[in-house]
């Protein structure tokens, strides 16, 4: 027994990488954790219906102007590829996203109103440029977006 100091490897990475949060993308967690399921939801019927654009899709910083999507703006590359290294969102964005590439039945706008079908292909254009190497973001381009990138996510990256 080591007098209530048990720890695993587990919660040790977890603390390093809360220690590390040098972007505090703890709050993207925080944000997401009670929504989540509802997000997958609707993802999944093809039609967002509550508010959690901002925190699921994340842009790029200086797209948004309301206190939401201040808070939950990517400041550069470096923290979009932190972003995707984090265990929970980097996978959770991938999954969003592999559940709506797929879907051919919908436009964007029709899946996300206006104007979340901006913020989707803003969000989308920043990781397709910060993981090139992970194709889903790009495909979800193709498929929505005629394979282009958001032109004012691409400028204010440069």
């Amino acid at each position: 027994m080591s007098g209530g100091h048990h720890t695993t490897t587990g919660s040790l990475k977890n603390r390093k990488l809360i220690m590390n949060d040098v972007y505090n993308l703890q709050r993207f967690v925080t944000a997401q954790q009670p929504v989540f399921q509802q997000v997958l939801t609707e993802l999944e019927a093809g039609l967002k219906r509550s508010h959690w654009m901002w925190f699921v899709f994340p842009q790029i910083q200086g797209l948004g102007r309301s206190d939401m999507a201040q808070r939950f703006a990517i400041s550069d590359l470096d923290e979009a590829r932190a972003y995707l290294q984090h265990p929970l969102l980097g996978a959770r964005l991938e999954q969003c996203a592999g559940v709506i590439a797929p879907q051919v039945e919908r436009t964007a706008r029709q899946m996300f109103g206006s104007p979340d079908d901006m913020k989707l292909h803003s969000s989308m254009t920043l990781f397709a440029i910060a993981a090139p190497d992970r194709p889903v973001f790009q495909e979800v381009l193709d498929r929505f977006f005629k394979g282009e990138r958001d032109v004012v996510t691409v400028r204010l990256l440069s």
